[in-house]
């Protein structure tokens, strides 16, 4: 199968790579047949009939653009499909599946293992397979840090893993040593961390408690990233990991500006507490974190946009992406006015073979 199919008309420059894609989440009955009998058993015998999250609410506008859905108005989608519609139609050669499946909420860490390795077989059978131009993340049982460290082992094997996918909110927050294992294999196998917006929802995913709408918890995404990074580099994740990426998916985009402002001036009045943080956060950030392009919450105003990049004191920070199927934009708009044919290059095509190692097999 030929990886682009409409390059006369790309927005995109050529090799360029789609680094936030979503292919659906399995149904039960797709994944038993990968289960283990015991599990099969145990999951019907429970009448557990989905292990969708709550955070993308099947007919919510947010969750997929009319366009995108199915006759039905369903999510469904095939390999096929999905690479005609978030690849060739943009002129991308290559996209990264990010699977949000809510195996995060489970309680029982037993079945979070043996659901997490069913999903990531899944997604190696049903989507890499079928279709050369497909990428994809790990997804790990975070329930069990011993398992996650396995099962990212397993399937690196295949390279085209090339990411692990943790929800933007789990168990605490990941600068904890509890996760530095995990850090530990990812950098041995090459592969960045991609935190996506969503959550295990065992905690709130705002400070104040829970929200009633999904308009609060998506808006309360950005808050979320902002800790995460916050506790990474106050830990000394990037200090322990100094190859480490960190890709912060469908995170928002204008609230880092200020965030590493506000973020330096405490360390500078607090960095007794963090001596193993020897430079200023927001240096350590622009090296070791990446973030993808939709949404891109500021107006559609070039000047906007551009004093957005010059704060963000970086062109290697953006990747490009669509977060297809989520209703991010309209029509064919996947890029922000303002963005020049030099930096769409940068983040189209430099930015995500420098920070996904195995990607440059695409362009050898």
């Amino acid at each position: 199968m030929t990886l682009l199919t409409h390059r006369a008309n790309a927005l995109l420059p050529e090799g360029s790579v789609n680094c936030d894609i979503h292919h659906p989440n399995p149904t039960v009955s797709q994944l038993m047949p990968l289960l283990p009998d015991v599990w099969q058993d145990l999951i019907a015998s429970r009448g557990i009939g989905q292990f969708d999250s709550i955070a993308y609410p099947n007919n919510a506008p947010l969750t997929c653009r009319p366009d995108w859905r199915d006759p039905a108005g369903g999510l469904t989608n095939t390999p096929e499909r999905l690479a005609r519609e978030a690849l060739d139609h943009f002129g991308a050669r290559a996209g990264i599946l990010n699977n949000l499946s809510g195996v995060h909420m489970l309680y029982d860490a037993y079945m979070a293992v043996a659901v997490t390795r069913a999903l990531n077989d899944w997604t190696r059978s049903e989507w890499l397979d079928k279709h050369s131009g497909l990428r994809a993340s790990i997804v790990p049982p975070l329930q069990d840090i011993e398992a996650a460290v396995a099962e990212i082992e397993r399937c690196a094997e295949d390279r085209r893993f090339v990411q692990v996918l943790f929800p933007s909110s789990a168990h605490m927050p990941y600068g904890h040593r509890n996760y530095w294992p995990l850090y530990k294999v990812a950098v041995k196998h090459g592969l960045p961390i991609g935190i996506h917006a969503g959550s295990a929802y065992h905690h709130p995913v705002t400070s104040v408690g829970w929200p009633n709408t999904v308009a609060e918890d998506y808006a309360a995404q950005s808050q979320i990233m902002q800790g995460q990074l916050a506790s990474l580099v106050s830990e000394g994740v990037f200090t322990e990991f100094p190859s480490l990426k960190v890709v912060l998916l469908e995170s928002g985009v204008s609230w880092l500006p200020a965030f590493l402002w506000r973020f330096g001036k405490f360390w500078r009045g607090l960095r007794f507490e963090t001596p193993w943080v020897d430079r200023l956060p927001a240096e350590i950030i622009r090296d070791h974190v990446r973030l993808t392009t939709q949404p891109f919450d500021i107006p559609d105003n070039p000047d906007i946009v551009s004093r957005l990049i010059d704060h963000i004191g970086s062109d290697e920070m953006l990747l490009f992406s669509s977060d297809y199927p989520h209703w991010q934009f309209d029509g064919d708009a996947v890029l922000p006015a303002g963005f020049d044919a030099t930096l769409v290059h940068k983040i189209a095509v430099e930015n995500p073979v420098a920070t996904y190692p195995r990607l440059k097999e695409l362009h050898a």
